[in-house]
C-alpha cells in the first residue's frame, strides 16, 4: 500500500469517527465474538483496530487483560473514557497494526473485526509477521473481514479469500471459516469469520 493510500485510508476513517458515521458502535462485540469468549479461559488479549472498545470492554469485564489497538486517535480516545465510564482496565493505543513493536506478548487471543480486510497484500503479511511474533502458541485469532470477488471493480475493497488464508498459512492452522453476507444501510456484500490458531 502506497503512503497516498495509507493516508486516504486513515483521513476516510478519521472522517467516520468525526463525523458519527460509526455504524459497528454497538454495545457488546458481535455474537460469534461473545460465543467464542465464553468457551476461551481469561488471558491477555488483543483488540486490533478496536474503535471505541466495545470488544475490549466486554472482554475486560469477564476478566481479560487487554490492549485495544487503533489508528484514529479520536476512537481511541473515546475508548479510553468508555472503559473508565464502565469502571474496568484496558489498555489503548494509537497505532498501524503493521507496525506493532511498542506492544510485546504473548496473547492468548488476538481479535480483528474489520481491520485486516484494508491491507494490500505486503502490508497483511507484515501484520500476519507481527502477530506471529505477539501471539503464543496455541493462540487464537478470529478475523471478520469483507471478502472481495474476482470481480475488482465490483467489490474494490476487501480481501480476496485465497490471499487470506494464503497469509495466514504461516505460522497459523485455519479451524474453522463461517462465510457470509453482511447487511448495511447502503447494500450488502460479502464477508466472513474466520478462527485460526497460532502454531
Amino acid at each position: 500500500m502506497s503512503d497516498a493510500e495509507r493516508r486516504e485510508t486513515y483521513e476516510r476513517m478519521a472522517r467516520r469517527y468525526t463525523d458519527g458515521d460509526v455504524p459497528w458502535d454497538h454495545e457488546l462485540p458481535p455474537p460469534e465474538v461473545i460465543v467464542l469468549l465464553d468457551r476461551l479461559p481469561a488471558g491477555r488479549a488483543l483488540d486490533v483496530g478496536c474503535g471505541y472498545g466495545r470488544a475490549a470492554i466486554y472482554m475486560a469485564q469477564r476478566g481479560w487483560q487487554v490492549d485495544g489497538v487503533d489508528f484514529v486517535a479520536d476512537a481511541v480516545t473515546e475508548a479510553r473514557r468508555r472503559a473508565a465510564a464502565a469502571g474496568v482496565s484496558a489498555t489503548f493505543h494509537v497505532g498501524d497494526i503493521t507496525h506493532l513493536d511498542f506492544l510485546t506478548g504473548p496473547y492468548d487471543f488476538v481479535l480483528d473485526v474489520g481491520c485486516s480486510h484494508a491491507l494490500e497484500v505486503d502490508d497483511l503479511q507484515r501484520y500476519r509477521d507481527e502477530l506471529l511474533r505477539l501471539m503464543g502458541a496455541g493462540a487464537t485469532l478470529l478475523l471478520f473481514v469483507r471478502l472481495r470477488g474476482e470481480d475488482s471493480a465490483e467489490s474494490p475493497r476487501g480481501v480476496a479469500e485465497p490471499v487470506l488464508l494464503d497469509t495466514f498459512s504461516r505460522g497459523f492452522q485455519l479451524i474453522k471459516a463461517t462465510r457470509g453476507v453482511t447487511e448495511m444501510i447502503n447494500g450488502s456484500w460479502s464477508s466472513a469469520w474466520y478462527r485460526f490458531q497460532r502454531l
